[in-house]
This record gives structure tokens, sequence and C-alpha cells, in this order.
């Protein structure tokens, strides 16, 4: 692996790369906070697919590539005379220090649990005025509910263990099936998907990578059961869900 003197050789290689795109090159002169938004939250889902797959060669296209834009929205701020890498950087320092005592001051700490308590409470002390205060309202809604529920384990507002919050799941699934309104059934099923979430973020289980397993999984088994009918000259619009069933339970035997 590269040295440290390296690493730093090749961050400064960037950052020079970085002055000379912005100063050269139409495109990236034209570019802007707002411009680059879309952009950056497409880069990152592909970081996020290449993590999934567990692709190390992927996974460092991808990281370069949201490097990249870090570099840029701080070349921005510094053309702005806001900030600069540099203060980017050093904010992210401070703070890393300030968040963990337990390295870098005289706090001591059991384990994982305590350290995650700790950054909360820390956080408020910074000013944040509440626990949720960090939550990314743009955030997908199933990251969302398990960012929220993570955060609030902090100060200790959590079910006691797995077992309490399927019983959790249990009542809300109940309360589904029993409403008849069709807006207090949306309501409703928003409680089973919040609890089941949390169920499964109290089990150890992500339940984003979870479902896009699934995904990932169902768009190859249809593809299959697609490529299945072609070769029976079979067209799926055409044919019964039952002879669908049997084509579903071949493509399943080539996983």
């Amino acid at each position: 692996m590269n040295t440290r003197q390296e690493k730093l050789e090749a961050f400064g290689r960037l950052l020079d790369i970085m002055d000379d795109l912005r100063e050269k090159c139409p495109w990236d002169q034209k570019q802007t906070l707002q411009t680059l938004r879309h952009l950056t939250l497409e880069e990152t889902y592909e970081l996020s697919d290449a993590l999934l797959q567990e692709d190390l060669t992927e996974i460092k296209k991808e990281l370069g590539d949201v490097l990249l834009h870090l570099v840029f929205y701080a070349k921005i701020g510094s053309e702005k005379e806001s900030f600069d890498i540099a203060d980017v950087i050093n904010s992210l320092n401070e703070k890393l220090i300030f968040r963990h005592p337990h390295i870098y001051g005289d706090t001591e700490v059991k384990d994982e649990e305590e350290v995650k308590q700790n950054w909360e409470k820390l956080k408020l002390k910074e000013g944040n005025k509440s626990i949720l205060g960090g939550v990314p309202k743009g955030l997908p809604s199933m990251v969302k509910a398990y960012r929220i529920q993570d955060k609030v384990k902090g100060i200790g507002f959590e079910f006691h263990d797995a077992e309490d919050a399927w019983k959790k799941v249990d009542e809300e699934i109940n309360e589904f099936h029993a409403e008849t309104d069709s807006d207090k059934k949306e309501q409703e099923l928003g409680d089973v998907f919040f609890s089941l979430i949390n169920y499964a973020r109290i089990s150890g289980l992500n339940p984003d990578s979870a479902l896009e397993r699934t995904n990932l999984k169902f768009i190859s088994r249809f593809q299959k059961m697609e490529q299945l009918a072609a070769e029976a000259n079979l067209k799926l619009a055409d044919i019964t869900l039952e002879e669908m069933d049997v084509l579903w339970e071949k493509a399943k035997r080539f996983e």
C-alpha cells in the first residue's frame, strides 16, 4: 500500500487538477453548488450499490467519484471566500476529537453503546436543539426511520430486546388489519413499517440492505423468467399466472 507521504502527494495532485479544471474546462467552470447536488446523490447511490456487492474494484472507483465532488464543493467554497478544503478537514478533525473524549480525553467507556450515547450527548453540547436535529429531511424513508430509531436509542429510548420490538410489530399489524378508513389504514401501514425496521435494527439487521438485496434478487429472477419464456416462444403478458409461477420456480433453480 502507499506510504503516508504518497497519500498526501496524491491528494495534493487532486487539488492541483481541480484548480486546472475549474480554470480551463468549460463544463467544470459552469458548475455550482446546486448543479452538482443531484450528481453527488447519483454518485453516492452508485457507491452504495458497489458496497452492497462488496466489489472492491468498483468501490475504489466510486469513492474517487465521491471524493471529487467533495473537493469540488470545497473549491467553490474557496472561490466564494467562505471556506476551503483545509477548513473542511480542520473542522472535521476538531469534531472527531471533541466527540471521542474516551480517546483524546479522560472519559472511560465500557463498549460501543456507551460511545454512541456519549456521541449524541456531545452533539447537544455543540448546540443541536434536538437529538433528531441531525437527521436529514431528504433521506429515503426507510433510512430515515433507521436513523431516527438509532439516535433516540442513544439516550435510552429503546425496547429492552428484539422480542419486545416484535410484540410491537404484531400490535401494529393487528391495528392495520382492523382499520377500514383508507387514510388511517395508510397511517397504520407506516406504523407497521416503522416497527418492523425497529425490530430489524435491534436484531442487528440492516433493513435497507435487506430490501435492496431482495430487489436485486427479484430483478435477477424475473429477467431469467423472461429469458425462459422467450426460449419457449412465450410472452409473459399472454400466459396465466399459474404458468408464470412455473417459470418463476424454474428461474429460482438457476441461482
